[in-house]
């Protein structure tokens, strides 16, 4: 690739990645078909443009510029922009791994949840929604089944924060547990309370979810 067609390229990447922190669908969606006409490297636009765009985006929000109806509209940009790329993909995109994620048994929140998964999908992350009410057997049987690495599970709810502990239980008596990395969160769970029940990690928000994963997978 030469000097010019590279620089062409970055730049459109980095306008990618602005109409995602702008919010702005309509561009993402024109720029995205550009980088498509112009036969320009998709995987990398997903992942400088648009993975990139939701990492300044994560920024944002932990400085308070941005809010929770923020992340979500540019995790929609994204998602359409993403759309667009992928019917000019050679191949499948490179996938960071795989997440099965959902809500505990007994809690049926999963606002928190959504979001969180709008972020792994958006940073290049496949992800497996079980939804909410999830019971231990449902998460090691469909992580078994879909070859997950991760296990991601949250509450919002005090008197469910024990039934985490079932799923690393269960995986344990299965002697599965080492084919998983466990993460939780919620507002009710902390690091502390991970690293009694023996889970992997802890977030406490969406972004801090892909900065978690992004290490795990770095190691």
């Amino acid at each position: 690739m030469t000097k010019s067609i590279e620089l062409k390229q970055q730049y459109f990447f980095e306008c990618l990645s602005q109409s995602v922190v702008d919010m702005d669908e309509k561009q993402a969606k024109k720029i995205a078909k550009m980088i498509i006409n112009e036969s320009m490297d998709c995987n990398k636009a997903i992942e400088i443009g648009l993975s990139g765009g939701m990492a300044r985006v994560g920024t944002l929000y932990e400085t308070g510029e941005y809010f929770i109806p923020d992340l979500l509209v540019c995790a929609d940009v994204v998602q359409e922009a993403m759309t667009v790329l992928r019917t000019g993909l050679i191949q499948n995109p490179l996938s960071k791994g795989r997440v099965v994620i959902g809500t505990i048994f007994g809690d049926t929140h999963d606002l928190g949840k959504n979001i969180v998964i709008l972020f792994l999908m958006s940073a290049g992350y496949e992800v497996l929604d079980l939804g909410k009410d999830v019971s231990a057997r449902s998460f090691v049987d469909e992580a078994v089944k879909w070859k997950a690495d991760i296990i991601a599970i949250s509450t919002l709810m005090t008197t469910c924060m024990k039934n985490i502990k079932d799923v690393i239980d269960l995986l344990i008596t299965e002697n599965k547990r080492k084919q998983f990395r466990i993460i939780i969160g919620g507002k009710p769970v902390s690091f502390n309370f991970a690293t009694i029940i023996g889970a992997d990690g802890y977030a406490e928000n969406a972004v801090q979810t892909v900065k978690l994963l992004d290490t795990i997978f770095s190691k």
